[in-house]
């Protein structure tokens, strides 16, 4: 049976390899990455403060899928003041399609509805379709385009 709960500190280790296959995933959707090794998070510091939520789902002991939330500002000029933010998404191949990431979301949604917050959002790339339709399941959609150009 497939559950989440809160991570700890002991589950850094998993977690550190799950931000690496994010990494690894993402790096064909953005050439400017820069060569690895490189780390998107302080995931051990998100465990550890009091605006983030850190969430890993578990196949008994087994950590399959991660997430987190993290409470922050808007822009002076956006309502509301603060909105969650989630990031960190991640399922082990071996667990995709089977609902993991809605599990994950929804114990994020949680916590953001436990501290009074009223917006989720996250960045996604535009070109990442699986992700787009998953979150689209969940009540997301585009919002706001970035758009970038050379020189």
């Amino acid at each position: 049976m497939i559950t989440t709960r809160t991570a700890t500190q002991a589950d850094l280790p998993a977690l550190l390899e799950f931000e690496q296959g994010i990494v690894a995933f993402e790096r064909p959707f953005d050439p400017t990455l820069k060569p690895d090794p490189i780390s998107y998070y302080d995931i051990g510091e998100l465990i550890d403060v009091d605006w983030a939520e850190v969430i890993v789902a578990v196949d008994g002991d087994l950590i399959i899928g991660s997430g987190y939330a993290k409470e922050r500002t808007s822009e002076h000029f956006v309502e509301p003041e603060t909105y969650c933010f989630l990031g960190f998404m991640f399922v082990s191949p071996d667990y995709r399609g089977r609902g993991v990431n809605g599990l994950v979301t929804d114990a994020l949604f949680d916590w953001a509805k436990e501290r009074g917050l009223t917006e989720v959002r996250l960045r996604v790339y535009d070109d990442n379709a699986g992700a787009l339709r998953a979150y689209e399941k969940k009540g997301f959609r585009k919002h706001m385009v970035e758009m970038r150009r050379s020189l």
